[in-house]
């Protein structure tokens, strides 16, 4: 008997959009928000331009969407860090390991790197200010004092910016990187390294 082709599932339009949100992270982390086209997404994401203009609606609504996801997906990895790890390992360690973990989801911190530095825009400074104090109030809600997650918040955005200058390319060739990332990354160096993007990725 011939075998018989079989076709793959067609996506329902919730997987189409979480596949084109998966996308622009990808993509806005890597070139931005002015460097991004709507066009850029639709070909990461395997889909034609117009199909993300009428999910979206604009390129700043599906960057404003995008930015939410990654908010979202932090909160929601950060809760689950405090409900399933063993409640010997420090709070701020099982948290800060959920972050590095998150690299593994291409451009998530990139892009709110980039969202954090628009705050004169009229719609994205908003939905990043919004975001931003919804960590701060999460973190304080586990009972992070108010120093304890400013230096949380610091070291986050320190992590942002090594992943953002892709900078784990130089961590076997210039010693001042190894220190940093040895100072930086004392225990979830390995994952850092293994989950950072690279200088020749386009994302």
């Amino acid at each position: 008997m011939a075998d018989v082709e079989t076709k793959a599932p067609r996506l329902s339009s919730d997987e189409r959009r979480a596949q084109i949100l998966e996308a622009a992270l990808a993509v806005f982390g890597a070139k931005g928000y002015v460097g991004t086209t709507t066009d850029d997404v639709a070909k990461a994401a395997g889909v034609s331009q117009p199909y993300v203009v009428r999910l979206f609606g604009s390129k700043e609504a599906l960057f404003v969407e995008a930015t939410q996801e990654a908010l979202r997906r932090i909160l929601v990895a950060f809760r689950a860090a405090t409900e399933d790890a063993p409640s010997t390992e420090p709070l701020e360690a099982r948290i800060g390991r959920a972050y590095m973990d998150l690299l593994a989801v291409r451009g998530l911190h990139q892009t709110l790197s980039h969202a954090f530095l628009l705050g004169a825009h009229p719609v994205i400074g908003p939905c990043a200010r919004r975001g931003f104090a919804q960590v701060w109030d999460f973190l304080r809600e586990i009972g992070f004092d108010p120093e304890s997650a400013q230096l949380f918040l610091a070291q986050g955005m320190l992590i942002n910016t090594l992943v953002g200058m892709r900078l784990a390319d130089d961590y076997d060739s210039d010693p001042r990187v190894a220190e940093l990332f040895d100072a930086c990354f004392p225990t979830g160096k390995a994952t850092v390294l293994a989950l950072a993007p690279r200088a020749d990725e386009p994302w």
